[in-house]
């Protein structure tokens, strides 16, 4: 298991357009791949779950990885969150 922590900075937070092609990045792997924002956990392959984390710009989200390619997982997601949110 793998995680990583980032700090929200897009002015409108992860809304629906940007949560969307999270998902389908998520998507692209085989492990499991967990959000949580404010007590909040949702499944990063669900676009309504990580939607109803609700996060805004400011707020901390912390991804949780398990799974055979955790490593390339971190790397991509890491990228993808500092070019996206």
């Amino acid at each position: 298991m793998t995680k990583f922590t980032y700090v929200v900075t897009d002015e409108v937070g992860i809304h629906g357009r940007p949560a969307g092609v999270m998902v389908k990045k998520c998507c692209e792997y085989k492990s499991n791949i967990t959000i949580s924002c404010k007590g909040k956990n949702a499944d990063a392959k669900r676009i309504m779950g990580v939607m109803s984390l609700g996060a805004k710009k400011g707020d901390t989200v912390e991804v949780t990885i398990e799974g055979v390619d955790e490593a390339a997982v971190k790397a991509d997601l890491e990228k993808f969150f500092k070019e996206n949110f």
